[in-house]
């Protein structure tokens, strides 16, 4: 069972949804260490499942386990404000 489930919601293949697929790619490589599991909803085909999960922008990274969800949005590109964002890193000044 992996460590982390992460969802990365976006809307067509736009250069935004490319930059962040390469972006979550490159952290997962480097920091989630093969702990985790990865998919990849276009809401413009499946936009109920953005509904649900209350997804209002894309691109949107959601970390569904471990608890609790957190949220990140954009296309990814800062790398540190991600591991931040998820709970994979510490706060720095904390």
């Amino acid at each position: 069972m992996p460590g982390y489930r992460l969802t990365l919601y976006i809307a067509g293949r736009t250069p935004s949804a490319e930059r962040a697929l390469a972006n979550l790619q490159r952290i997962c490589a480097k920091d989630l260490h093969g702990q985790y599991e990865v998919s990849v909803v276009d809401v413009t085909e499946d936009p109920q499942r953005a509904e649900q999960a209350r997804v209002l922008a894309t691109p949107t990274l959601v970390r569904e386990l471990p608890p609790p969800i957190r949220r990140v949005i954009g296309d990814l590109s800062d790398h540190a404000a991600v591991l931040v964002g998820l709970n994979l890193a510490p706060v720095e000044g904390a």
